[in-house]
């Protein structure tokens, strides 16, 4: 092969070896089926409410085209008829081959198809139209790699590449709409059929605590469900128990066409925006090991805990719980990486540590309240399209050490007006033994011995406030904690308790 046939094949050229010159290849396009739509609408209105749902002037190959269908959305959306006649003073005068503007519209007319086709017709439009962005993508993915901006890494090019490319996937899909109520309760029928079956009986994903799934149903998919305590309150580690467990508990089942349905658990994303991946698996040995975080990251342990971490170790080897640790991603990057482990893993729950951690893709101009709205708003949005939950945790404003009962409460939320609003459930993480230790006061008096018997009511207990849910109540829940190995459990209930041995 000539070098003039080689470039000829990467630029998409074709040579002519009979007259060595190159011949361009046409983007895929219909004239045919654009006249047959226009004319359809012109001649009857109702064919553009077939197609108005997903089809954009800018989907038409020829500028007229689009002209005309810009100008009819206009006129019948204000309530106006769209014809020849009313279009033609809005069209101005074009080159089209001795056809004037008024004989272009009337010879549209004239030879319109059915409006029953009205919809096979946009739909091949708009599919011929995807075609040819996905041509303009891969054309800027080629020479933006082949002339690459010094600062543009090659990480950073596949994540805009991506994001254009489910954003075309995303705009204008035709296979939206409303759907008939009768399909609305064949699905909610199968969740519930499905919660029957499922161990422990939820309509959602098991967080592993008892107590907790008993007020939430378990996490229920396409809700975006934030985790919100000050400092040292442990939501972290909540957030971390949970995903851990619901990943230890994945089964899954192959369906006929060859794709894995879950079962039970599911598979984790876990974005850990703060603590590296390394901290993060730290963590979930220590929870697992029952080996404390400190020593092992002193190597302060002895053998038969060394024996312990290497069993729990071996144990997770195969767990389905997948950590991104890059520091400072905008939320189009986060949901570009979601949907890329959805397509090619599998994701049933995803985790974000932490809210105010992301940045949005809004000028520096705007405040940061507007920004965190882009972010929650997105968030909710991700995990409806995955139809995964979605569990971001969030900080609390420092209004809460202000007040004598630190409980927190919605209001406590950072720029609560955004996450409260899209968030589905809200859950506030309390320990009040964290904040008892810090009211120490002299050893020997009266006050000490009244604050020995709070530390001892409130010592290894955590309580999981619930201060919004769209499905269920709210409340609290008390679960235990174990500091040392950041663990959050189920609380031990004394009616739940076995009957001693006589």
């Amino acid at each position: 092969m000539s070098v003039v046939e080689d470039l000829a094949g990467r630029f998409g050229l074709s040579s002519n070896p009979q007259q060595g010159t190159p011949t361009y290849r046409t983007p895929p396009h219909n004239v045919e089926a654009e006249q047959a739509l226009l004319g359809a609408i012109l001649v009857n209105n109702d064919a553009f409410d077939r197609v108005s749902d997903f089809l954009r002037a800018e989907h038409f190959s020829e500028e007229l085209h689009r002209r005309i269908f810009e100008i009819a959305a206009q006129l019948i959306r204000a309530g106006k008829v769209a014809t020849p006649v009313t279009l033609k003073t809005f069209l101005g005068d074009h080159d089209l081959g001795g056809v004037t503007v008024p004989q272009y519209l009337a010879r549209l007319a004239a030879e319109a198809t059915t409006i029953i086709n009205a919809e096979d017709y946009g739909r091949s439009i708009y599919d011929l139209a995807t075609r040819r962005r996905l041509i303009v993508i891969g054309e800027e993915v080629v020479n933006t790699a082949y002339d690459a901006p010094v600062d543009l890494s090659p990480r950073e090019q596949i994540e805009e590449a991506e994001r254009r490319l489910y954003e075309i996937a995303e705009q204008g899909r035709y296979d939206g709409g409303f759907q008939s109520f009768s399909t609305a309760l064949t699905h909610a029928v199968d969740m519930a059929a499905k919660a029957y079956e499922r161990e422990g009986k939820l309509s959602g994903i098991s967080t592993g605590m008892s107590d907790l799934d008993y007020k939430l149903g378990g996490l229920q998919s396409s809700d975006l469900v934030i985790v919100a305590g000050r400092p040292g309150m442990g939501k972290t580690a909540l957030a971390t128990n949970i995903a851990f467990n619901i990943a230890q508990a994945y089964q899954s089942k192959m369906r006929p066409d060859g794709s894995l349905e879950t079962l039970n658990g599911g598979i984790v994303g876990f974005f850990s925006l703060e603590m590296s991946s390394e901290q993060l698996a730290t963590r979930i040995i220590a929870e697992q090991s029952g080996v404390p975080s400190y020593k092992i990251r002193r190597g302060d342990i002895s053998d038969i805990e060394f024996q312990n971490i290497t069993e729990a170790a071996r144990r997770m080897q195969t767990v389905p719980f997948y950590i991104d640790h890059t520091g400072g991603i905008s939320i189009a990057q986060l949901t570009a990486r979601a949907r890329r482990l959805k397509r090619q893993r599998g994701l049933d729950m995803l985790v974000v540590d932490y809210l105010q951690l992301l940045s949005g893709s809004k000028s520096k101009g705007d405040n940061r309240v507007q920004e965190l709205t882009e972010i929650t708003t997105g968030l909710k949005a991700l995990a409806k399209e995955l139809n995964v939950p979605v569990m971001a945790l969030s900080q609390l404003s420092r209004q809460v050490e202000s007040r004598d009962d630190k409980r927190p409460q919605l209001s406590d939320l950072r720029e609560s007006g955004s996450i409260e609003q899209d968030a589905d459930v809200v859950l506030f993480v309390y320990r009040e033994e964290y904040y008892l230790k810090n009211r120490e006061p002299r050893p020997g008096s009266e006050e000490h011995l009244a604050w020995m018997s709070e530390m001892e009511r409130a010592h290894g207990k955590a309580e999981v406030i619930i201060g919004k849910q769209r499905h269920g109540p709210t409340g609290t829940v008390e679960l235990s904690f174990e500091g040392e190995f950041t663990r959050f459990g189920n609380l031990a209930h004394e009616d739940r308790m076995p009957e001693p041995l006589e």
